[in-house]
């Protein structure tokens, strides 16, 4: 496959839920300076399913936390539907985060003393949802992901797979204008890693909700519209 340096004058640009100009990133260790990635720029369209993949230590997971205002970069700037989301201070962009995005994680990062329902509610909670109403959109998307026999079980008491189910339901209730993965499916056996992977690509159609995976699986990136590689500090696009 011929790679190139992603360019951000596209059509993709001019309707990006999420788009990044110029990011840069280095990290200081003694006396030496690490440089990450310099000079990314890439931009996100609704709807649009899009993989990061790259070596073990290109980045993926650090450029993945700047897009998400996790990270601050160095030089370069990350905009939110629209908002100069990497100006914000960090108080504006949690409220940023919890209206336009949603997160999956490799392990899933579910509260174990909450029950499936509980984790599900609690980013609508965030929001000063009454319990009533947030309860029951909660139930709706449980069920939508397959779990409604599962909603007062905790984590402990579910599987890998339900357990990532639960993580996804619950970062869609927000109904959020992207999705942010970090290896979704990379501690599930492959059986319910196809499962995790299809209802992603599913609900990704059906809700309109971009879709950023990192990934070290080239089969399923595979699958995605598009498939960026980062590699020796530059975010290239796979031909």
């Amino acid at each position: 496959m011929s790679e190139r340096v992603l360019q951000t004058e596209s059509q993709t640009e001019l309707q990006a839920v999420l788009e990044a100009k110029g990011l840069s990133k280095s990290f200081a260790d003694a006396a030496v300076q690490t440089t990450v990635f310099t000079d990314v720029n890439l931009a996100i369209a609704p709807g649009e399913k899009v993989a990061i993949v790259g070596a073990s230590g290109s980045g993926k997971s650090t450029l993945l936390h700047m897009l998400a205002g996790l990270d601050q970069p160095d030089n370069g700037h990350v905009f939110l539907n629209g908002n100069a989301f990497s100006e914000e201070n960090d108080s504006r962009r949690g409220r940023l985060r919890n209206q336009y995005m949603g997160f999956v994680y490799q392990f899933h990062h579910l509260l174990p003393e909450l029950s499936a329902l509980e984790n599900v509610m609690l980013p609508l909670r965030v929001r000063r949802m009454s319990a009533k109403e947030a309860q029951h959109q909660a139930e709706q998307l449980l069920e939508r992901v397959g779990l409604a026999d599962r909603v007062q079980h905790k984590p402990s008491e579910l599987s890998g797979g339900e357990r990532q189910r639960v993580a996804i339901a619950r970062a869609l209730i927000t109904q959020p204008k992207c999705i942010l993965a970090d290896e979704p499916t990379g501690n599930l056996d492959d059986a319910s890693a196809e499962q995790v992977f299809q209802l992603l690509l599913e609900l990704n159609q059906e809700f309109n909700t971009a879709l950023i995976i990192v990934t070290h699986d080239l089969a399923l990136a595979g699958k995605m519209d598009r498939q960026l590689r980062l590699s020796s500090g530059q975010l290239q696009e796979v031909l």
